[in-house]
């Protein structure tokens, strides 16, 4: 069996061409990846099925699909695309009807949260598992479900947006939201966090290492801040220290609330879960039920260096042995 997967990004848009098996996807052929901001919507598009039909092509037998992995705001059950705010310009965009009319294959469309779900539940750190929680943890904080062993999307695709969680009064702003979840966990909310340990320092008269002078204040990434944490930096590990405080409590109403067998984290967590994951567990120690709590196991993804294309052809896979069991 081959799959196409059509990956849209903020960044860039890129198609590939996989062979899926029961534990592990091929990567067959990769199209050059198309810089997302270089052209119109309507122009990538056209891209983008010029490469689903070269991948057609190199395929030895002819491919079950099209699956499409996308930010969102999206509807999946209509296969638009409502103006994500990393896509601008895409506006109200029919791309399964696009790539289905200029390909003619099968197209599905799916929030790239929940892409990379079904990705890590089929054939990454998820396996074996009915009931799946996957978060992005990156520049924001989205979510992926899988319950009783499907994807949930909920009633409009926004299922998952666990980023838009109020977990504090006051707090870095994530997802519209002062001391959201979001705010709190992701790179630009961890950079917010940051400037704040650093701000107070600095009224203090110190010199952190992390940002010795108010000029540098605006510059401070997550990354510095991991960077400097891994080497015992203390204002560094007090920064994630806060920050996985938080992830307890947001995790904790998840825990008790989905009951999940594992959830499953990407990008920042992975690397830098020695600072984030001890205060959070004890958070989620104080916090949630003990049978929920025990049943529950919190581990990084393995799919992370070729996640977005894996998702893409799993969203393929997916969809297409649902249709084919109704």
């Amino acid at each position: 069996m081959f799959a196409i997967g059509v990956d849209i990004g903020g960044t860039k848009c890129a198609v590939c061409l996989g062979r899926p098996s029961e534990n592990h996807v091929e990567i067959v052929h990769k199209c050059p990846p198309h810089a997302t901001a270089s052209v119109s919507p309507q122009e990538m598009v056209r891209l983008l099925a010029a490469d689903v039909r070269t991948c057609i092509a190199l395929s030895p037998e002819r491919p079950v699909g099209i699956g499409i992995s996308c930010g969102g705001p999206l509807d999946s059950r209509t296969g638009r695309i409502l103006s994500p705010p990393n896509l601008p310009g895409w506006d109200d965009l029919p791309i399964v009807d696009e790539l289905q009319g200029r390909t003619g294959l099968p197209a599905w469309l799916c929030n790239d949260a929940n892409a990379c779900a079904l990705a890590e539940w089929r054939f990454g750190a998820g396996r074996g598992c009915s009931n799946l929680l996957f978060l992005t943890f990156g520049t924001g904080l989205g979510a992926g479900l899988i319950l009783n062993g499907r994807l949930y999307t909920g009633a409009c695709d926004m299922a998952g947006e666990l980023g838009h969680i109020r977990l504090a009064q006051y707090g870095p702003v994530g997802y519209g939201k002062m001391g959201s979840f979001e705010g709190f966990c992701s790179g630009g909310g961890i950079a917010q966090l940051a400037r704040l340990f650093v701000m107070q320092e600095l009224q203090q008269g110190k010199k952190p290492a992390l940002c010795p002078s108010m000029d540098q204040l605006g510059s401070i990434t997550a990354a510095d801040v991991g960077r400097a944490a891994q080497t015992g930096d203390p204002l560094a590990v007090s920064i994630l220290q806060a920050a996985g405080e938080q992830l307890g409590k947001g995790l904790s109403m998840v825990i008790d609330l989905l009951n999940p067998e594992r959830i499953v984290f990407g990008s920042i967590f992975a690397r830098c879960r020695e600072q984030l994951w001890p205060a959070a567990a004890r958070v989620i120690a104080a916090e949630t039920l003990p049978a929920a709590r025990a049943a529950c196991t919190v581990i990084p993804c393995a799919l992370s260096e070729s996640v977005g294309d894996i998702a893409a052809l799993t969203v393929a896979l997916y969809y297409q042995e649902k249709e084919n069991r109704l």
